[in-house]
């Protein structure tokens, strides 16, 4: 299949303002998705944004453009994509979109899009959009317009089903958590998940304004969380990313936990129970996972495998193996016996459902699981032409894999994005670590400038 256009490895995403996040390419874009989705039937898609100003301006837009086609649209206004996801499936959607730039700033937004079943639309689908952006634009006739309308219970029902994804007999009673929403698309919800479910519950990242989502807060920002934390004398703290899908927690002691040490305690709760290799089960993690994370997975008999960095791939690999959770060292987690998608509010309740069972603080959970120090150093390059093949740079890796022996790892990423090589090197010392990452981006430098 030929390169797409616009969609990239999560949707489409840029800054506000600039091609093609713009009013004019949204109204087109949901022209063109309602175009290939009224060629499969009348039906309706669902729309749903994160707490950033210009989603208004978006919604509008791509609402007009998928009436124009003849689809029906219901608004969810500011919710959390894994609650689009969700709720696609039980309206029996033929499609959910989600505006938001997850954790980014408030200048930037982008379009994600789940299908009927709450995954990631299929390649073959989102190439037939990309053809249709390429048509005129026309309108159906005036009876087979479609209408809009707003689901006005799309919280309450997302919130029971968050709750539902954890036993009954799990209660929450007794537990101070702080939660920082990021002023983001969780502003409303978590706080009362946790508090439906007993928690004493103190909030921060909760007062959106358009232009606060993920300032100085949540799961990239989690120092504000740790502080609260501390000061209340809280049992632990959560902190989500703009749009819901990924989450950082905080230890009674302040201390991060972050998406390796989450899906950890995920994995010794879920498939460490069902006995060696949690029957035929395993875990995902990425070429960033921490090797902690692997060690510790080792000795709890579950298998581990590795994929490139990205949801897109940790879900393929899931789907593939038929395996039911995986993630991210960022704190995108995947439990598909729970739902069909990453969801920081249903991985956090795992969570607080696995320190239950084991009768343990967040902090002594996840004490089974020692993280490696991790060193990456970004070098940029005015090439990346002949980086893997590069001799003197193969010999330096072979160098620092040579000292570090079994205990450590090396990982040279040319991002995707950006003119620069990640390099990354993972050992026991920390000092060792940091000396031998410098090492190898000397050798980067030199080699490719």
């Amino acid at each position: 299949m030929a390169e797409k256009k616009y969609f990239g490895t999560d949707g489409i995403r840029g800054k506000v303002g600039v091609y093609p996040i713009t009013p004019d390419f949204m109204l087109k874009l949901g022209w063109a998705t309602g175009k290939v989705f009224a060629s499969q039937g009348k039906g309706k898609i669902l729309i749903g944004k994160d707490t950033r100003i210009s989603g208004y301006m978006f919604e509008s837009a791509l609402e007009a453009g998928l009436t124009s086609a003849g689809l029906d649209v219901n608004l969810l206004g500011p919710m959390p994509t894994p609650a689009v996801a969700y709720l696609t499936r039980t309206f029996q959607a033929q499609a959910g979109i989600v505006i938001s730039a997850s954790h980014n700033a408030f200048q930037d937004n982008g379009i994600k899009f789940f299908s009927a079943d709450g995954m990631k639309l299929p390649d073959e689908i989102e190439k037939a959009i990309e053809e249709a952006m390429d048509e005129p634009l026309t309108t159906v006739e005036s009876d087979a317009i479609g209408k809009a309308s707003r689901i006005v219970d799309a919280s309450g029902r997302y919130i029971e089903f968050c709750k539902s994804t954890i036993p009954n007999n799990v209660s929450l009673n007794g537990l101070s958590i702080v939660v920082d929403c990021a002023n983001g698309a969780t502003y409303h919800i978590a706080p009362n998940v946790l508090r439906e479910l007993g928690a004493s519950v103190i909030t921060i990242g909760t007062e959106p304004d358009g232009l606060n989502i993920n300032r100085d807060c949540g799961s990239t920002h989690p120092e504000k969380l740790a502080e609260r934390v501390l000061e209340e004398n809280a049992d632990l703290g959560i902190a989500f990313d703009g749009d819901g899908d990924r989450l950082i927690m905080v230890d009674h002691k302040g201390e991060t936990v972050d998406g390796d040490e989450l899906l950890y305690i995920i994995a010794r709760y879920k498939l460490g129970k069902l006995g060696k290799g949690g029957r035929d089960q395993g875990i995902i993690g990425t070429v960033m996972s921490n090797l902690g994370l692997e060690i510790a997975l080792k000795e709890l008999d579950i298998p581990f495998r590795r994929t490139k960095v990205g949801d897109r791939y940790v879900m393929t690999e899931l789907l593939t193996r038929q395996w039911l959770f995986g993630g991210e060292s960022s704190g995108h987690i995947i439990c598909l016996d729970s739902t069909s998608t990453g969801d920081g509010i249903v991985s956090a309740l795992q969570v607080l459902s696995a320190m239950q069972v084991f009768d343990q603080s967040l902090h002594d959970v996840k004490a089974g699981m020692s993280k490696f120090p991790q060193t990456m150093i970004n070098v940029e390059l005015s090439t990346k032409d002949g980086l893997m093949e590069n001799k003197a740079i193969q010999a330096a890796v072979k160098k620092v894999e040579t000292e570090l022996g079994k205990t450590g790892r090396v990982l040279l990423r040319p991002s995707g994005t950006e003119p620069v090589v990640r390099v990354m090197v993972e050992g026991e010392e920390t000092d060792q670590v940091s000396r031998l990452a410098t090492d190898i981006s000397e050798v980067v430098k030199a080699e490719m400038q």
